[in-house]
C-alpha cells in the first residue's frame, strides 16, 4: 500500500471514529433528557385521574380542565441545576459538538437545553409518545415552546424566556431552530430542528441537501495550500486569507477579468486552513437559487468561508443577507463596489491584481519531468491563465498525451490551456477550430511580416506592457487589435485563421446579423458581452466586414444619426479597454473611422495577388490534389485575374470536373474552373482555347 493510500485509510479511520464519538455524546444528552421527562411524566401522573385512561390526549374531561386551571406554575429549579450539571459534564468531552456550536452560535445554556429538548424525537422516536402525553395531544409528537422550557427549568411566563424564541436570537437567526405553528400562541408551538443541524450533532459532515444542486460547491481546507498566490497576487491574497482567519471579513474584489480571482482567493483561503464554500448565485440548476440562512448556517457550522461571485446583476439583497455576519465572505464581480449594497456591513472594498499571467516557470514546474520537444514559453505565452488554471491544464495536457500514447506535444499543451477558459460566445459568434497555417499563405513579404508582428505582440504583451511598463495611462487594456483591410478574396480571414492557429487558439467569427439590432442600444449590449467574454477568455475575435459597425461618424441631421455616433462613441471607448486579442476585416479601409485606426495596433494591407503569386495560389490550393503533368498554371495565371478566394472557388470545380470523369484534374479543368470565377463577376469571358498549349 502506497504511503498515499495508507494515510487516506487512516483519515477516514479517524473521521468514522470521530463521527460515533459525537454520536455517543449526543445520545448521553439525550439519555439525561429521559431521565427529565420520566421525572415530569411521573409527576403530570401522579395527581393526574385520567392518567391510566387509554384514550388520554384524546378529549380533556371537566376534571382535568378543573385540575390544570387550579394549578400553580411549578417551579423546578433542581431540575434547572441539574441541566446545568448535565450540560457542563457533556461539554467536558472532547466528542461533543454542542460546546462548539454553543460557542459559534452564542447559545447559552437554556439555548443549548431548548436545542436538545426540540431534536430530541429526531434521534429517537421513542421520545414521540412521551412528547404527546406531556402536550395532552396524542398528534403533537414535537416539543412545544412551554414544553421544552418546562424541561429546561423555566417556563412561558418569563420574559428573558420567551425572548430565547424572538427571530433576532441566536437559535432562530442562526437557523438551528425552527418555531411552527404561527396561528397558535408561542407557548403551543412546535419546536422543529433542522436535519443538516441534527446531523451535524451526530458527526455528520455531508452538505446541507437544501444547498444541492444550488451552485454551492465545498472545497475543504488543506488541499493545494497557496495556490493562485503567484506574481503579484502573492502577497494581495495572502494577506487577505489571514484577515480572514482573524476576524469575520467582508470584501468585495473587482475583477478585471470576470471569475479570473475565484480560484485565487478560494485557494489562498483554504491554505490558510479555512474550508471554502464557494457560492455561484447564477451557477445552480435553478439559477442558482438557494435558502441565504442554510448557506450562513452551513459556513458557521463548517467555520468556512464564504466565495461568492459572480455578482447578479442587482446584487444588493444578496450583500446584505451575507455581508456583517460573523462569517468571513468574499464577493467577486467585474462592476465597481456600490456603498449602497450593504451601508452597515463594512465591505472592504478592493480591487483584484491583474496577477503574472501564464508564466512559463509555473508550467515547467508543474509538468515536472516530462520531456518536451518545443518551445514551452512560446507556446504557453498567448494564455492569460492565474496559477491554479495552470496547474490544472498541466495535469490534462498529461492526461491528454498519456490517451494519445505520444510525448507530450504543444497541441496537447494549448488544447487543454484553452479549456480552462473556454469561452461562451457562440451565440453571437461562430467558432472556427484552426487548420491552416504559415506555410499556407501566400502574401508580399510585408503583409506576411506584419502578420508575424502580430503573432509576437499577441506573445508578448504582457512582458512589453505590463512587466516593461509601456501601457499608456486612462485605464486602457492590454488587448491587441488588428485590421485587415484589402478587396475580397485577397485573403484577410484567412490569415485571421493562421494568426489564430499560430497562437494556438481558437478564432470566433463574429455574426453581424446576431449584434445588429433595429433597436436603440441593443447593439451596444450585444456588443459588450462578446467584448467582456473576450476579455475573460483567451480567443481570438474576428470582426468581418467591420466597416458595418466600425463605419465613420457622421455629421447629425437627424436622430438616427445621432443614435450612430453613439454607437461609434460606445465602440471607441470598449476598444480602449479591450484586453483581448481582435482582428477588424474591411473591403474599404476608407470607410473606417479614423479614430478606430488611430487605436489600432496594427493595419494590414492585403493587395491584390500579382501574375507569379496567383501561380503560387493555384499550386496551393492543388499540392493534395491528383493532377495531369501539365496543367499551365502560369499561363493561367497571367490570363485570369483571381483573387485568392477565387482561385481556391475555381480549384474546387476543377477537382468536381475531374471527379466526375473518374481522372485526375487536367488544364481544361483548371480553365473551365477559371472561367466559372469570371462569369460568377461578370467579367469578359476570355476564348475557350487552350492558348497557353
Amino acid at each position: 500500500m502506497s504511503g498515499t493510500a495508507a494515510r487516506a485509510d487512516t483519515t477516514e479511520c479517524e473521521d468514522a471514529a470521530e463521527r460515533e464519538d459525537a454520536s455517543g455524546a449526543l445520545l448521553g444528552r439525550l439519555a439525561r433528557l429521559r431521565e427529565r421527562v420520566a421525572g415530569l411524566v411521573e409527576r403530570r401522573s401522579a395527581g393526574d385521574p385520567t392518567a391510566s385512561d387509554p384514550l388520554r390526549g384524546l378529549y380533556v374531561t371537566p376534571e382535568t380542565a378543573r385540575r390544570l386551571a387550579a394549578r400553580p406554575p411549578e417551579s423546578a429549579a433542581a431540575e434547572a441545576c441539574d441541566d446545568a450539571a448535565g450540560a457542563a459534564e457533556a461539554e467536558a468531552g472532547a466528542a461533543d459538538r454542542s460546546g462548539a456550536l454553543a460557542r459559534q452560535f452564542g447559545l447559552s445554556a437554556l439555548d443549548l437545553a431548548l436545542l436538545v429538548a426540540a431534536l430530541a424525537p429526531d434521534v429517537d422516536r421513542s421520545f414521540e409518545p412521551l412528547y404527546g402525553y406531556l402536550n395532552d395531544d396524542v398528534g403533537r409528537r414535537r416539543a412545544t415552546v412551554a414544553l421544552a422550557l418546562e424541561l429546561a427549568g423555566t417556563g412561558p411566563h418569563e420574559p428573558s424566556a420567551r425572548a430565547r424564541f424572538h427571530p433576532a436570537a441566536p437559535l432562530l437567526s442562526g437557523g438551528l431552530l425552527v418555531v411552527e405553528d404561527a396561528d397558535r400562541p408561542l407557548p403551543g408551538r412546535a419546536l422543529r430542528v433542522p436535519e443538516r443541524v441534527v446531523a451535524h450533532l451526530l458527526g455528520d459532515e455531508g452538505l446541507d441537501p437544501e444547498l444541492c444542486g444550488g451552485g454551492v460547491e465545498l472545497l475543504p481546507s488543506g488541499e493545494g495550500p497557496g495556490e493562485g498566490q503567484d506574481g503579484d497576487g502573492e502577497g494581495f491574497f495572502g494577506r487577505l486569507a489571514v484577515l480572514a482567519g482573524q476576524r469575520p471579513l467582508a470584501a468585495h474584489l473587482r475583477e478585471r477579468r470576470p471569475g479570473a480571482a475565484a480560484g485565487p482567493v478560494s485557494d489562498a483561503l483554504r491554505g490558510a486552513g479555512l474550508p471554502v464554500l464557494r457560492y455561484r448565485p447564477e451557477g445552480g440548476q435553478d439559477g442558482g437559487a438557494v435558502p441565504l440562512g442554510a448557506l450562513l448556517r452551513e459556513a458557521r457550522l463548517r467555520r468556512a468561508a464564504l466565495v461568492v461571485g459572480p455578482l447578479p446583476e442587482r446584487p444588493g439583497g444578496l450583500v446584505r443577507a451575507l455581508a456583517g455576519r460573523d462569517v468571513p465572505v468574499v464577493f467577486l464581480g467585474s462592476e465597481p463596489f456600490d456603498p449602497g449594497w450593504a451601508p452597515d456591513a463594512g465591505l472592504l472594498a478592493l480591487d483584484a491584481p491583474h496577477g503574472a499571467v501564464a508564466p512559463a516557470e509555473v508550467w515547467r514546474n508543474e509538468l515536472g519531468s516530462v520531456e518536451a520537444d518545443f518551445d514551452l514559453g512560446a507556446a504557453v505565452a498567448p494564455y492569460r491563465l492565474a496559477a491554479w488554471q495552470i496547474r490544472r491544464a498541466a495535469r490534462a495536457a498529461t492526461a491528454l498525451a498519456a490517451f494519445d500514447g505520444t510525448p507530450l506535444t504543444a497541441a496537447h499543451v494549448q488544447r487543454s490551456a484553452r479549456q480552462q477558459s473556454a469561452p461562451l460566445l457562440d451565440r453571437h459568434a461562430r467558432r472556427v477550430r484552426p487548420a491552416v497555417g504559415f506555410d499556407g499563405l501566400v502574401l508580399p513579404p510585408e503583409p506576411l511580416a506584419l502578420l508575424h508582428e502580430l503573432v509576437q505582440r499577441a506573445r508578448h504583451r504582457e512582458q512589453v506592457l505590463g512587466a516593461w511598463g509601456l501601457r499608456t495611462g486612462g485605464g486602457r487594456g492590454r488587448g491587441v487589435v488588428g485590421l485587415f483591410a484589402g478587396e475580397s478574396g485577397t485573403g484577410k480571414t484567412l490569415s485571421a485563421e493562421v494568426v489564430a492557429g499560430e497562437l494556438g487558439l481558437d478564432l470566433y467569427v463574429v455574426e453581424l446579423s446576431a449584434v445588429v439590432d433595429k433597436y436603440v442600444g441593443e447593439t451596444e449590449k450585444n456588443l459588450e458581452r462578446i467584448f467582456s467574454e473576450a476579455d475573460r477568455t483567451d480567443a481570438l475575435l474576428l470582426f468581418d466586414e467591420a466597416d458595418a459597425v466600425f463605419g465613420k461618424r457622421s455629421e447629425v441631421k437627424s436622430s438616427h444619426d445621432r443614435y450612430a455616433n453613439l454607437e461609434s462613441a460606445y465602440l471607441l471607448q470598449r476598444l480602449e479597454a479591450f484586453d483581448g486579442i481582435a482582428v477588424l476585416t474591411t473591403n474599404l479601409r476608407a470607410n473606417i473611422d479614423d479614430a478606430f485606426t488611430r487605436r489600432l495596433d496594427l493595419v494590414v494591407d492585403f493587395p491584390f495577388p500579382d501574375a507569379e503569386q496567383r501561380t503560387a495560389l493555384w499550386r496551393s490550393c492543388l499540392t493534395a490534389t491528383p493532377c495531369a503533368d501539365d496543367l499551365g498554371l502560369e499561363a493561367c495565371a497571367k490570363e485570369f485575374e483571381l483573387s485568392g478566394g477565387a482561385i481556391r472557388s475555381a480549384a474546387v470545380t476543377a477537382g468536381y470536373l475531374a471527379a466526375g470523369r473518374g481522372a485526375p484534374v487536367s488544364a481544361e479543368d483548371i480553365r473551365a474552373g477559371a472561367r466559372r470565377e469570371y462569369r460568377k463577376m461578370g467579367r469578359l469571358v476570355p476564348d475557350a482555347s487552350p492558348l497557353w498549349h
